[in-house]
């Protein structure tokens, strides 16, 4: 959540900068509620605590705005694959996408990105986290009102990470 704030509050995300008090205080709220913990990740994946945050932002921001954010902060980004990727992306950069893209899977095994002819993607891919995860452990009885924002995210995360 913090990073996303961050990423709110630079001048080129477009976010107009009286909404960016209302994330502040979703993060302020849960910092209150879990104290010093947050930081080492105790509950910081809480259904509850990222439906607030991503129905707030459902509310406050358009579409397009969103996505940026996701796409350039990723889904799961800071999950320590980061420089790994960053590296994989230097060493590789003079390979075809095409190419590219089926060395990522098999380096990384996550999803297994496919070139279509019209030059998008199509990617394919499972989470072990988020909305799946806990609907499996029981979190969910229903799907969160915010399920259309949580398939945002991980469209996001997934062309942050390729």
């Amino acid at each position: 959540m913090s990073n996303m704030i961050s990423a709110m509050k630079k001048k080129s995300s477009g976010i107009p900068k009286d909404v960016i008090p209302i994330f502040e205080g979703i993060l302020q709220k849960h910092r209150d509620e879990l104290g010093q913990h947050l930081s080492s990740g105790i509950k910081y994946f809480e259904p509850e605590w990222d439906d607030e945050f991503c129905q707030a932002m459902n509310k406050h921001l358009t579409k397009e705005q969103r996505f940026r954010l996701y796409e350039t902060q990723g889904g799961c980004n800071g999950t320590g694959a980061d420089k790994e990727r960053k590296v994989f992306a230097y060493e590789y950069a003079h390979l075809a996408l095409d190419e590219r893209m089926a060395l990522f899977a098999k380096t990384f095994g996550r999803h297994k990105p496919v070139l279509n002819d019209d030059n998008t993607i199509t990617l394919t891919f499972k989470c072990s986290h988020g909305y799946y995860k806990r609907a499996m452990e029981g979190k969910y009885d229903t799907a969160p009102q915010n399920v259309e924002g949580y398939f945002e995210r991980c469209a996001g995360g997934r062309l942050y990470e390729l």
